[in-house]
């Protein structure tokens, strides 16, 4: 079983990729968010309010799947920088009221539309 899940509160997808898949009827795989608004603005900013933005997308996607940021089980941070990784975390951290999800952080040599940030995330039903 394969379900895609949209949401107008994250933005559109800007390729051929789709928001987030829910899998076997157990797992949700998001797409990258990066710091677009719902509306397909492009967020300007450090990379704290790019954050802030991206946790906004994600929780949209999570949401518009019936699901919480509580149901993530593995995320993935692609910075553009690791000089970026204090702000990132902090940002970050602030949304999990309990453990957080288990995690790999990496720098890459460009991530779209110049931005600073973008994670993608599993979660479970």
């Amino acid at each position: 079983m394969r379900e895609v899940h949209s949401t107008p509160n994250a933005p559109a997808a800007i390729g051929p990729y789709s928001q987030a898949v829910r899998a076997e009827g157990s797992y949700l795989f998001m797409s990258g968010q990066i710091p677009l608004r719902p509306d397909g603005t492009l967020v300007q900013g450090d990379v704290k309010v790019q954050t802030e933005q991206v946790m906004s997308n994600m929780r949209g996607v999570l949401e518009a799947a019936g699901l919480s940021f509580g149901n993530l089980v593995k995320t993935t941070i692609f910075l553009s920088s690791m000089d970026h990784f204090a702000a990132v975390n902090a940002v970050y951290g602030a949304v999990f009221e309990g453990d957080p999800p288990a995690r790999s952080t990496v720098a890459v040599a460009g991530l779209p539309r110049g931005v600073d940030v973008e994670i993608e995330g599993i979660a479970v039903y």
